[in-house]
C-alpha cells in the first residue's frame, strides 16, 4: 500500500510539474510561440515583453534612419494605425548592420521616428540582425523563414501569424503600401 501511495504521489507531482511548465509557455491563457520568447529590450531601455503579442499578427522590420528605405516608416505607421485594432503589431528593430545607416543612440532613434514619422508602434533597442553578434530573435527568424538566410538590407520584413509561425518574408524593396503585401497582412489577420 505504501508503494502505491508513493507511486500515486510521484504521478501527481509529475502532472503538477507538467502543468507548471505548460503555464510557463502561456501568457494570459494564450500559448506563447517560440518567436515571442526572446529577451529583448525596448527602445526606452525597459524590458520588452514580446509574449504580450501572443495571438496577434506581428510584422518585425529591421529599420534604419539614414537609408533610402527610411521613408517606409510612414507606410509602416499607416499599416499599424489601420490594422492595430484587428490585431496587427508592427515592431521596429533598429540595426546598424548595413552601411552604418543607423548610427544613433536608442534615444536619438526614438526621437527621429517620433518627430519625422509620428511612429507609435513598438520599437526595440538597437541590435545586430546579422553576423557573429546577431540577436537571437533574428537568428531564429532568419533560420526559420522561407527562404532562410541572412537579412540582406534594412527594412526587410518578417510576417508572423497569430499562431507564431513565420508566414512570409519580404525584401526591403517591398513597400508597406504594396497591394500584395497588404493582401498577405489581411489574410493573416482574418485567420483565427
Amino acid at each position: 500500500m505504501r508503494w502505491t501511495n508513493g507511486l500515486m504521489a510521484a504521478v501527481a507531482a509529475t502532472v503538477a510539474l507538467a502543468g507548471l511548465l505548460e503555464a510557463g509557455n502561456n501568457e494570459g491563457g494564450k500559448r506563447v510561440p517560440e518567436v515571442l520568447k526572446f529577451d529583448m529590450t525596448a527602445i526606452d531601455g525597459k524590458k520588452a515583453d514580446l509574449s504580450q503579442y501572443a495571438g496577434k499578427v506581428i510584422l518585425f522590420v529591421n529599420v534604419a534612419s539614414r537609408c533610402g528605405y527610411t521613408p517606409q516608416y510612414k507606410g509602416l505607421q499607416e499599416l499599424y494605425t489601420k490594422y492595430k485594432d484587428r490585431g496587427l503589431v508592427v515592431i521596429g528593430v533598429p540595426a546598424n548592420n548595413f552601411g552604418g545607416q543607423e548610427p544613433g543612440t536608442n534615444e536619438e532613434i526614438a526621437q527621429f521616428c517620433s518627430t519625422n514619422y509620428g511612429v507609435t508602434f513598438p520599437m526595440l533597442a538597437k541590435v545586430s540582425v546579422k553576423g557573429n553578434d546577431i540577436t537571437p530573435l533574428y537568428k531564429y527568424l532568419t533560420e526559420n523563414a522561407q527562404p532562410p538566410g541572412d537579412v540582406k538590407w534594412n527594412f526587410e520584413k518578417f510576417l508572423i501569424g497569430r499562431d507564431g509561425k513565420i508566414l512570409a518574408r519580404f525584401p526591403s524593396a517591398v513597400r508597406p503600401e504594396d497591394p500584395k503585401f497588404i493582401e498577405q497582412i489581411e489574410k493573416a489577420l482574418d485567420s483565427k
